[in-house]
């Protein structure tokens, strides 16, 4: 949990969260017994060895990981890299989220080992699940699609990468779930195949990577959230329930409501906003440094 959070927060998974915590450049997720630390900028990064010493002093973990390998760093002139700092890690850690059992790569996994900033918008997707089909996109290691396998007659769950999808597979296993099916394909590709096949689904999920990763290509990133929402819609009749998410910083809560509204009148689909949420409450959000608010959740009806 960040430093800033409350007793009543809920249960900790990020224990530093950068600019947010005060702490620029820092982040410390923690999985188990295990800790995983990025410092992403020179100052961080030359104080390593006295963050591990104090992390060590306070969390007495098995091991520590420094997952340097966040493309940001070469802004800063410093390598990209992956060392165990303390102690050993093991190839894949367990952990519960949510009631689910989750294996997490800390070594090679996206992000630290898993998406923990999505642990409270699971639960919130599973809320507006209401049997039927559900199309979980872009689902890296089953995170939205393993919430939904309860709530939902069958979950179809789409992504590029075969080693992320390999990883879904064996949480899938871990928890029991058999109604989930896992594909590797391109999602701009099977949106469009779906809809030109008029399949229906009553909820989409649609949980991209960054497409805004600088100022620089947000009008094509744009275009590209457009794009998959428009598909996304195709899919969807009318109760049908769509779950959007941006987390790129670039991309304001505002852009993103633009942009499925155009799609949505594209569509010819008429949308109710249900919920507008953020990253999990262990990623907090300083207001006068916007940046820190970069994931943002639309969970939408069609009327």
């Amino acid at each position: 949990m960040s430093s800033s959070s409350r007793a009543c927060a809920p249960p900790k998974n990020t224990a530093v969260h950068g600019e947010a915590d005060l702490l620029p450049a820092l982040v410390v997720d923690r999985y188990r017994d295990y800790l995983v630390v990025q410092t992403l900028d020179q100052g961080m990064d030359a104080a390593k060895s006295e963050i591990a010493s104090c992390l060590e002093e306070i969390y007495h973990p098995r091991g520590i990981v420094l997952r340097n390998d966040a493309s940001v760093r070469q802004k800063e002139q410093l390598p990209l890299e992956t060392t165990v700092l303390t102690g050993h890690v093991p190839e894949n850690v367990s952990v519960q989220m949510n009631s689910l059992t989750l294996h997490a790569d800390l070594l090679h996994g996206q992000k630290t080992g898993i998406f923990l900033d999505q642990r409270e918008n699971y639960l919130a997707a599973a809320r507006y699940a209401h049997g039927g089909k559900a199309l979980d996109c872009f689902t890296s290691s089953g995170g939205f699609a393993l919430h939904l396998a309860a709530k939902c007659s069958s979950v179809e769950a789409v992504d590029s990468s075969e080693p992320a999808l390999a990883m879904a597979r064996r949480n899938a296993a871990a928890n029991l779930i058999e109604n989930v099916e896992f594909r590797q394909a391109d999602v701009f590709e099977v949106l469009s195949s779906y809809a030109s096949a008029h399949r229906q689904f009553s909820m989409v999920v649609l949980d991209p990577p960054a497409f805004a990763k600088s100022r620089r290509n947000v009008e094509a990133a744009t275009g590209a959230y457009k794009e998959i929402n428009l598909r996304a819609l195709r899919l969807l009749s009318r109760g049908g329930i769509l779950v959007t998410c941006s987390c790129s910083h670039h991309m304001s809560e505002a852009m993103l409501l633009e942009v499925v509204a155009e799609a949505s009148l594209d569509a010819g689909r008429t949308l109710r906003v249900l919920e507008r949420r953020t990253q999990s409450q262990d990623h907090p959000i300083l207001l006068t440094v916007p940046e820190t608010l970069y994931l943002k959740c639309l969970i939408c009806e069609v009327m």
